[in-house]
């Protein structure tokens, strides 16, 4: 039965509209943003010619979550996500903190992805890059991003399958032209004297993150309890597929790419020129764009989800009577992830959202094993083989990296723990 925001038959409900392949397509487009454009350089400066190789290390990684994913989030249709698992899990401060994280984290995902698309479309509009003019492009990408998804959950789900495609298309051809091209002359001018592979690791965390944000809107999927497993691992293998074979092909045909803005552009200029140049830019626009709507599709359903259950306002919890959306929700996230846009680069954004996730993914990991004694929560679509083995190496991953940050990358994490902790006694007193 699908969530309403408040009791009563004639309160207005969400609707049941993602199928299992628009929630495969979904995850797909809410990891593949902006890290592809930006990534092959950094993984180059970081680790040279092992990266490819790590970027299926870091993928083996994130598996580990994915599964524990797969299965906690079979045993629910209620939108939340890691808030939902959380609280369900370990109570309801913990699932507060793991929701307040939750939503930080895509205000700052989609805030670094709004960076990107200002600096791609400068290429080819030098003044979107700048001034004012740069501010009116993010406003007006946000805008139209909000409309899409204040109007219908029908049409951002056909918004995200398009631009998955989309976003696809230009990477494959990269691949396709690409691989036959690669150069060992060229592979060994990314010599790294002095690899930094926890560093490494971390950014592609960035890069493959997102794939819970499409679990989040739950209750507008069809049959979520059936359709989540498959719906990630599909994606998953498709991600990493793209993520490798594009770092080989990057690698392999630009000299020493670590000193490259823009790399995926330098590789389509190898390849094709000045109008490779042009194709990679919009390229980068597209994805990004469709990432966006994606994101702005899921994420302010955390804030519904908490209002539901009076951890937030109710206010946040409202469904518009005419589109059947959560559109307060939708407003307050598309205006705090453009204040962050405006107000930090993409690597401030980045960073903090890729630090702050490890935390949200781990809280699920063993999550796993809790409502695995739980048989009050409903049996799962889908078990984990080997839990008692995957479930802990899973949790260990994310603490591992958590450990290797330093105190300067670390204390934004640990203030938003605080400002939420903060946050949830308060509304408890009132």
């Amino acid at each position: 039965m699908a969530a309403s925001s408040e009791t009563g038959p004639s309160r207005p409900t969400l609707v049941r509209a993602i199928g299992r392949w628009d929630l495969t397509a979904a995850v797909i487009n809410g990891v593949i943003g902006s890290a592809i454009f930006g990534m092959p350089a950094d993984q180059a400066r970081l680790t040279g010619a092992w990266s490819p190789l790590v970027a299926l290390v870091a993928g083996l990684g994130i598996l580990t979550i994915v599964l524990c994913f797969a299965e906690v989030a079979s045993r629910f249709q209620e939108p939340g996500g890691p808030y939902l698992y959380a609280r369900e899990a370990f109570g309801p401060f913990v699932g507060f903190e793991a929701g307040w994280l939750t939503f930080w984290i895509r205000v700052t995902a989609v805030a670094a992805n709004l960076n990107v698309f200002a600096d791609y479309l400068a290429r080819v509009a030098p003044a979107a890059g700048q001034g004012w003019t740069r501010v009116a492009v993010m406003t007006g990408l946000v805008a139209a991003v909000t409309a899409v998804n204040l109007v219908g959950v029908r049409q951002a789900t056909w918004t995200v399958d398009a631009f998955t495609i989309a976003k696809l298309l230009p990477l494959v051809l990269l691949a396709v032209l690409g691989l036959p091209r690669v150069e060992g002359t060229v592979l060994a001018s990314q010599a790294v004297a002095d690899p930094q592979w926890t560093q490494a690791i971390l950014l592609l965390v960035f890069a493959y993150g997102g794939f819970e944000a499409p679990l989040i809107p739950a209750g507008e999927a069809r049959n979520p309890r059936r359709d989540t497993a498959f719906a990630l691992m599909t994606a998953l293998a498709v991600i990493a597929t793209v993520y490798c074979v594009v770092q080989l092909v990057v690698i392999g045909l630009v000299p020493n790419v670590a000193s490259v803005k823009a790399p995926v552009a330098q590789a389509f200029e190898v390849l094709l020129g000045g109008p490779g140049v042009v194709l990679a830019s919009v390229a980068a626009m597209v994805s990004i764009y469709g990432y966006t709507t994606g994101t702005t599709l899921q994420s302010p359903r955390v804030l519904f989800s908490m209002a539901e259950r009076g951890e937030l306002p109710k206010v946040f919890g409202r469904v518009h009577e005419r589109f059947r959306t959560p559109h307060v929700a939708i407003l307050t996230y598309a205006v705090l992830a453009l204040a962050l846009a405006l107000y930090g680069s993409f690597t401030w954004n980045a960073t903090l959202s890729a630090i702050v996730r490890l935390v949200t993914y781990g809280l699920t990991c063993v999550a796993l094993l809790v409502l695995r004694r739980r048989p009050d929560v409903g049996e799962p679509g889908f078990r984990v083989p080997l839990a008692v083995v995957v479930a802990p190496l899973a949790a260990g991953f994310c603490l591992w990296l958590l450990l290797t940050r330093s105190l300067s990358q670390a204390w934004i994490t640990a203030a938003l723990v605080a400002a939420g902790a903060l946050l949830y006694l308060g509304r408890r007193r009132s």
